[in-house]
């Protein structure tokens, strides 16, 4: 009876580090709907940053891959912190992958179309030059 004691501060703190784990992946996953707006798109923007700068041409395909990124990133967290909790649905990988696919699709074309500016071109608008 003892080490049912000792261990549960444990056990605790585990589930306390799953929770956590899969609340992020919750927030990167395209399971919440206003993720893109708030949390996706400004990450996929910040990672293109970089890459954007080396060469304009850069910015739609690392934009894409950014926030293809981060919803992979979010379905693996999200899986990772709910191993060995009982859930009543069963994901489906391919079709989460299919989502995260299209949302790349709608992010991709709204940047190609000029809806999401590159940061560059913001750069140059804020520097006055």
């Amino acid at each position: 009876m003892e080490t049912d004691k000792t261990d549960e501060p444990r056990r605790w703190g585990r589930r306390t580090k799953g929770a956590i784990v899969a609340a992020v992946g919750w927030l990167l996953s395209p399971l919440s709907w206003w993720n893109d707006l708030v949390v996706n798109v400004p990450l996929a923007y910040l990672f293109s940053l970089p890459f954007s700068l080396l060469d304009e041409r850069l910015y739609v395909p690392s934009f894409a891959l950014g926030y293809w990124l981060t919803n992979v990133l979010g379905f693996v967290l999200l899986h990772k912190g709910v191993v060995g909790m009982v859930s009543t649905r069963r994901a489906s990988l391919r079709k989460d992958l299919l989502v995260a696919t299209g949302y790349t699709i709608v992010i991709a074309v709204a940047a190609s179309l000029g809806w999401l500016p590159s940061p560059a071109l913001l750069l140059e608008k804020w520097g006055g030059s």
